[in-house]
């Protein structure tokens, strides 16, 4: 949620448009993408909610976070692990958003809710998904319709993400 909106609502309060990004996962992972992006969205003092389309892969996924690195994890929670507002970075299947999140990670089949109400959505698709290819064009279309600032990335072949769009 941005910095200037009421603390509940997630509602934009600015006249900066919101941001939609689009990473065409082909050559890594989402395990392989998903820390690094959540990372710099620290560094940059947000708060993130990650969505996921099961609960399965929510599951993998909150594994994941506390192991992708040797040295270091990322430090977040899910709702049965306690306080959800305390959380810099929330993992989830819904369009909750207990930690007052300005991010918001869409993952496998997540359904984008309002990406009006976040300073940055982040849909992340696989590219050798059809599915996946297709519902990445819809909520383009839809995120461009409501306002939203729409990009589109993808990796080079020598694994950069390069702003296609």
């Amino acid at each position: 949620m941005r910095k200037d909106a009421p603390s509940k609502t997630n509602t934009v309060a600015t006249d900066t448009a919101p941001e939609v990004w689009f990473y065409h996962l082909e050559r890594q992972r989402l395990e392989d993408v998903l820390p690094s992006l959540l990372e710099k969205t620290r560094q940059r003092g947000w708060r993130a909610v990650v969505q996921a389309g099961t609960e399965e892969r929510c599951d993998a996924i909150n594994d994941h976070l506390w192991t992708y690195a040797q040295a270091s994890f990322l430090a977040h929670g899910t709702a049965s692990e306690g306080d959800p507002a305390a959380q810099s970075v929330f993992l989830t299947t819904t369009q909750d958003t207990p930690n007052g999140a300005e991010v918001r990670f869409l993952v496998d089949g997540a359904a984008a809710g309002d990406l009006t109400a976040f300073t940055r959505s982040i849909f992340l698709f696989d590219g050798h998904d059809e599915r996946a290819l297709a519902d990445a064009r819809t909520t383009w279309k839809t995120a461009r319709d409501a306002g939203c600032s729409v990009t589109y990335w993808q990796q080079s072949p020598q694994g950069r993400w390069e702003k296609k769009a």
